[in-house]
Parts: C-alpha cells; sequence; structure tokens
C-alpha cells in the first residue's frame, strides 16, 4: 500500500475523531512482611541447671572467640557457630526444641535461629 493511500485512509478518521489511543498500563506490586515473634523463653531454676549439666557433659561443639560478650535480645555475630541442643534436653524442656546454642566463658548461650537474638543464658 502506497504512503499516499495511507495518508487518505487516516487523515479522515482523525478529523471524525474515529482514531484510538494507545495507552500503557501500569501494575504495582506491595509486599508485606508480617514478622512473627516467638513467646518468651522462661525456663524453672531447675531446667537451667539440668540443661546445663546435659549440655556440658554430652556436647563437644567449637568455641567462639573467648572475648565475646553476650546479652540477652543481643544479636550474635555471624562468626558463631550454633548448634541444635541435645535430644536428652528436649524431654525435661521441650519448648527449647526451635533454639539453638553456643557455650562461652561458662555460659550456655541460646539463640533463636531465624533472627539471632540471644534469648537466654545459663550460667553454672
Amino acid at each position: 500500500m502506497s504512503l499516499y493511500r495511507i495518508g487518505c485512509i487516516v487523515a479522515p478518521l482523525m478529523i471524525l475523531g474515529l482514531t484510538t489511543t494507545v495507552s500503557a498500563q501500569t501494575t504495582t506490586t506491595t509486599t508485606t512482611t508480617v514478622e512473627t515473634r516467638r513467646e518468651p523463653l522462661v525456663l524453672s531454676p531447675q531446667q537451667r541447671v539440668t540443661i546445663y549439666r546435659t549440655v556440658k557433659r554430652e556436647s563437644a561443639t567449637a568455641a567462639p572467640p573467648r572475648n565475646l560478650v553476650v546479652r540477652r535480645g543481643e544479636v550474635v555475630p555471624p562468626v558463631v557457630v550454633l548448634n541444635p541442643l541435645p535430644d536428652s534436653v528436649y524431654a525435661g524442656a521441650p519448648q527449647l526444641r526451635p533454639y539453638r546454642y553456643f557455650y562461652v566463658n561458662n555460659q550456655l548461650v541460646l539463640v533463636d535461629p531465624v533472627t539471632s537474638e540471644v534469648v537466654d543464658i545459663i550460667e553454672d
């Protein structure tokens, strides 16, 4: 089709307002992050003693840096290796299943592996 013929068809349509307009459609996607927090860990004094003794007796783990100071609620550095608790601990404290631990400076440090947050510190 020649350019002349195309002009003859388009020009009258534009005059009559019969042309179509193409518009782009934009889609926006919003992502919502839902933070799930665990219930605070509560251990009885007897559970604390049992857990400490059991882990000390049954586990051999890599030691983190000796100068590491930990506090409840703080995030542990990524160089710290988190270990699962011995299965025998869960008999007396099943609420500990989601947590991991490391041992430093005579302290058994319980950590939430999802957030790397210290949830409890058990001392001798």
